[in-house]
C-alpha cells in the first residue's frame, strides 16, 4: 500500500472506532490494519492513537492529522469519481443517513430497487433521529424532515410530510367516531412524547385553534404509537410517511380531515457542498427525487369513516 492507502486506512479506523470493523470494510485482517496505522505513525514520527484493550483514542497530533486526512481522502474520492464518471457506471460505497420514520417506512423499502439499478454501489445506512455531522461522520447524504439548521450543506427539497389523525376500525366501532375537534377530549389518545405534541391544531374561520388532548398513552417512540393504534388502542396523530400504508390498507381510518391542520414539513436531501459531483451521490439524489418527489405515501382525498 502507498501513502494514500495508509490515509484511507487511518480514516476508516477512526470512522469505525476499532481495527476489526475497519478491517472488515477494507478486506484486510485487523493485524494488517494495525500495522498500516503504525507504519503511518512511523513515517510521521508521531503517535496518532492511544491504544487500549477497550478503545482507541486520538492523541492531540492525531486529532489534527485526522481532520486533514479526511479532507484529503474526500478530495481523492472526488477526483477518482470525476474520472469514473467518464469511464462507466457509478460505483463505490454510499454512506446514507436518515431519520427513523422515513428510513424505516419508506427508504429501506426503496433501496433494493436502487441497488438493482446500480450494482457497483454499496450502501452504508445509518437510521437515527440524532442530527449527525455529515463531515465529521463521513456521510455522503442525509434525508431529513423539518427545520434543518443552517450549515455548509446543500439542501434539496423532495416533498412535504403531513400529519394525520387516525384510528383503527376496531377502536371506532367500540368508542364511536369523533365528529369535531372537541370530541377528542372524550377519546383515548396516543401521543408521542415531545414539546407540544399533545396540542393538535385545527382550522377555524378565525385561524388555527389548538386542542390539548389528554393522552391515555404517552410514548417516546412513534413505532410504538403506531402499533398500539393498529391494535385499537386509541386515536393517534402521526406523519403520513408512517401511517400511509395502513391507511391505504384500511387498517387505520383518517379522522377530522376537513378541519385538521396537517402542519406540512419539508423533506429534504442534505449533502456537503461538492459531494453531488460524486456519481454515486448524484444518482442517489435523482433516485430520491424520482421515488419520493410526488409523496407516494400520501393517499389523496381519503374518505372519512362513516358516522
Amino acid at each position: 500500500m502507498d501513502a494514500t492507502s495508509d490515509l484511507r486506512v487511518f480514516v476508516r479506523v477512526m470512522d469505525r472506532g476499532n481495527f476489526s470493523q475497519a478491517a472488515k470494510d477494507l478486506g484486510l485482517t485487523p493485524s494488517a490494519v494495525s500495522k498500516l496505522v503504525s507504519r503511518l505513525e512511523d513515517r510521521l514520527g508521531v503517535r496518532l492513537l492511544e491504544r487500549s484493550t477497550r478503545r482507541l483514542a486520538l492523541t492531540p497530533e492525531g486529532e489534527t492529522f485526522l481532520e486533514r486526512a479526511r479532507r484529503i481522502v474526500a478530495d481523492i474520492e472526488e477526483a477518482e469519481a470525476e474520472v469514473a464518471r467518464a469511464r462507466g457506471a457509478p460505483r463505490g460505497r454510499l454512506r446514507i443517513n436518515s431519520g427513523t420514520a422515513f428510513g424505516l417506512h419508506q427508504l429501506t423499502l426503496a433501496l433494493p430497487d436502487f441497488l438493482a439499478r446500480y450494482p457497483e454501489i454499496d450502501i452504508e445506512l445509518s437510521i437515527t433521529d440524532r442530527l449527525v455531522d455529515l463531515i465529521e461522520e463521513q456521510t455522503d447524504i442525509a434525508v431529513r424532515s423539518g427545520h434543518i439548521p443552517e450549515g455548509p450543506f446543500i439542501q434539496r427539497k423532495l416533498a412535504d410530510l403531513q400529519r394525520v389523525i387516525c384510528a383503527a376500525p376496531s377502536y371506532l366501532k367500540a368508542r364511536g367516531t369523533p365528529q369535531s375537534a372537541a370530541d377528542l377530549k372524550a377519546h383515548d389518545c396516543i401521543v408521542v412524547a415531545g414539546p407540544g405534541l399533545n396540542r393538535w391544531p385545527f382550522k377555524t374561520r378565525a385561524g388555527i385553534d389548538v386542542i390539548e388532548v389528554r393522552p391515555r398513552v404517552v410514548t417516546d417512540n412513534a413505532e410504538a404509537a403506531l402499533r398500539m393504534a393498529l391494535e385499537g388502542g386509541g386515536i393517534v396523530r402521526l406523519s403520513d410517511v408512517i401511517v400511509g400504508d395502513p391507511l391505504q390498507k384500511g387498517e387505520l381510518l383518517p379522522l377530522l380531515t376537513a378541519s385538521h391542520h396537517v402542519e406540512p414539513l419539508p423533506l429534504a436531501a442534505i449533502y456537503p457542498a461538492g459531494r453531488n459531483r460524486l456519481p454515486r451521490v448524484a444518482v442517489f439524489i435523482e433516485f430520491l427525487r424520482e421515488r419520493f418527489g410526488h409523496a407516494p405515501w400520501r393517499i389523496p382525498e381519503i374518505p372519512a369513516p362513516p358516522v
